[in-house]
Formats: C-alpha cells, structure tokens, sequence
C-alpha cells in the first residue's frame, strides 16, 4: 500500500446553476502523506469547501480520480461512498453537529456504532478519546452544559474515536474566541504529532494555518500556492499569536 492517504488527480467540479456551468475545481492535483496535517486556505469561491466535500465523500468529482487508501472514490456508486465516509473518514464541523440530548459519551459511541466498531467496548473507547481530548471528568455533559471549546474538543473525539483514515475539519475553530481557538489548534497539532492523525483542515486563518505541516491555497479551482509549514509547537507561543 502507498504512504498517500489521499491522491487528487486532474479533479474537476461542475455544477448546474440554472442555464449556467460553475466550475469550483479546475484538473485539481494533490497528494497527501499519511500523518500530514494539512491547512487548505483561498477566498471565497475558490472551491475550499467543495474540494472538501469530495475528498470526504459528501460529493462527487465531474471527473478526475480521487484515491482515498488506494481506493478511487470517484467511480464508486452513493451505497459504497457511504461505507467510505463510515469507516475512513472523520469529520470535525465548525458548528459542532452534536447530538443536542446526547452526553459527551454518548456522542463519540454514536460515531463508533455507525461505524460498527469497537462492539462491546465502546465506552470505554469514548472514555479514552474524551481524555485524549483533556475532557476526562466531562463525559455526563450534553452540549448545553458544555462551552464551545469542550464541545469542539467532543466533536474532536468523535471523530477521532472510529480510528479513521483522515480527519476532514472544516473551520474549526471559526466560531471559538481567542483561547479556545488556540486550545483547539494545539490539539489538533498534539493528535497529530503524537498519534500521526492525518487532519485536513479548511481554515480562512493564515496563523492558525501555520501551525500546520502545510499550507495549501486555493485561486481559480486550483492549487496556486502549496508551502511547507513546519507545524512549530504552540507550547511557548502567547495566545496573541492566533488572532481572533
């Protein structure tokens, strides 16, 4: 098996919009390694959140091939796209997407049961990636009586909790203040340090995006900028260095 998780190539979108083609992607190509952590940055039109859409099998490419752990996603009917979105991929939105009268518990093992992992252990799994998250003693919680940041930080373990291939993020922290949206960049980076989580994350925040390993830039339907980042360690910076 290759060490790309993810591999784009000549991906184009086409939409219908009344009697008029709109074309997001244009022959799009990326690669992405397995342990990346992968900041997707552009203006407003540039095809950010439908590139994301396809690579998380939300949507599918007008044409081109998209290779997700070696399978092409692209040529698959909506009942095996599914299974893809099930068992390979994490997604992590900026509105958080809880289950309002579940717990924090009870949201991760949700994702695990749908995913049809982890039978039989699913508590406990929840219980470890709710303290991967530093949310241990929280678990009883339903989103009501949690902040903004713990309620990212459980919608962080539930996609980390099915093991997946790649954790898709979509903004965030675009709804976080300052601290919180620090607290969420830093554990990100942590997951991905230290247990190799392969994270792509859509961001309009150029210094949350330079905590990446790299920073990729949309114009045109096209990758016009791919620069390495180096994902420098949040520990010593002040939180002034993410601006809200």
């Amino acid at each position: 098996m290759s060490d790309l998780v993810l591999k784009i190539e000549d991906l184009t979108k086409v939409y219908k919009l009344g009697k008029r083609d709109v074309q997001p992607l244009t022959n799009l190509n990326l690669d992405v390694k397995k342990g990346e952590f992968t900041a997707i940055m552009g203006p407003s039109g540039s095809g950010k959140t439908t590139l994301l859409n396809i690579i998380g099998c939300i949507d599918k490419a007008t044409s081109g091939k998209v290779l997700i752990d070696d399978i092409d996603v692209a040529k698959l009917p909506e009942s095996k796209l599914y299974k893809i979105r099930r068992d390979k991929i994490g997604f992590v939105f900026q509105n958080f997407n809880l289950v309002p009268y579940l717990n924090a518990r009870e949201n991760v093992e949700l994702s695990m049961e749908l995913a049809g992992k982890f039978q039989g252990q699913r508590g406990e799994r929840a219980n470890e990636v709710l303290a991967t998250v530093g949310l241990s003693g929280r678990e009883q919680h339903r989103p009501q009586r949690l902040s903004q940041g713990e309620q990212q930080r459980v919608a962080i373990a539930r996609a980390l909790a099915k093991d997946p291939a790649i954790i898709l993020a979509d903004e965030p922290t675009g709804n976080l203040d300052v601290t919180n949206k620090r607290e969420i960049v830093k554990l990100l980076s942590d997951l991905n340090q230290k247990q190799g989580t392969t994270i792509i994350m859509v961001t309009h925040d150029e210094q949350v995006a330079m905590q990446t390993h790299r920073m990729l830039t949309l114009r045109d339907g096209k990758i016009s900028e791919d620069k390495v980042c180096g994902a420098a360690s949040l520990d010593n910076q002040p939180s002034e260095a993410i601006e809200a």
